[in-house]
């Protein structure tokens, strides 16, 4: 009985586990999720999170909710004409230095409005300290950093909008900037 010996040593010996498959698209499925869901949670974040909070620390307003409230007349100088006035020398200690350097900036500041010259003209007083103010906060080091100029140009924007209110301030040109 051949077929008996054959049952006796199948029953004797153990049966061997059979190996699970390895590998295969299961294994490769968390780094195709990863490399295609990144780029998109990248451009998610940077378009509704980081760009949103630079824009409301800048005072730049968005877009799309200035120009969908008809009753407000836009103030982006399509329709008004630019005009500049001029903000002639003056003259801050730089930080750090203890007055032995100083900084001379002038300043060419363009705005949009019906009475923007008026405006500045009006509160002369209050945009000279405010960018004296902000100015003499610089060190050395700030105002010879690649941009500075650009930097120093963002907070004087901001700062003469707060002062004039409605965005009049679009852009300041540095006529002079000079370090002693």
């Amino acid at each position: 009985m051949p077929e008996d010996d054959v049952k006796e040593e199948a029953a004797e010996a153990p049966a061997k586990p059979v190996p699970a498959p390895s590998g295969g698209a299961k294994a490769w499925l968390p780094l195709v999720i990863t490399i295609l869901l990144m780029p998109a949670l990248a451009f998610g974040v940077a378009q509704y999170v980081i760009l949103p909070q630079l824009q409301k620390g800048l005072g730049i307003k968005n877009e799309t909710s200035s120009s969908s409230s008809p009753e407000e007349p836009k103030k982006d100088g399509t329709g008004a004409k630019q005009e500049s006035v001029m903000m002639n020398k003056m003259l801050v200690n730089v930080a750090g230095t203890m007055g032995a350097r100083y900084l001379l900036v002038s300043v060419s500041v363009a705005g949009t409005g019906t009475d923007f010259k008026d405006k500045m003209t009006g509160h002369d007083a209050q945009l000279r300290d405010m960018a004296c103010s902000s100015l003499a906060t610089k060190t050395l080091a700030d105002l010879e950093k690649p941009g500075a100029r650009n930097l120093i140009r963002t907070e004087l924007i901001t700062g003469f909008n707060n002062i004039l209110g409605n965005s009049q301030v679009q852009d300041i040109y540095f006529t002079e900037f000079a370090i002693q």
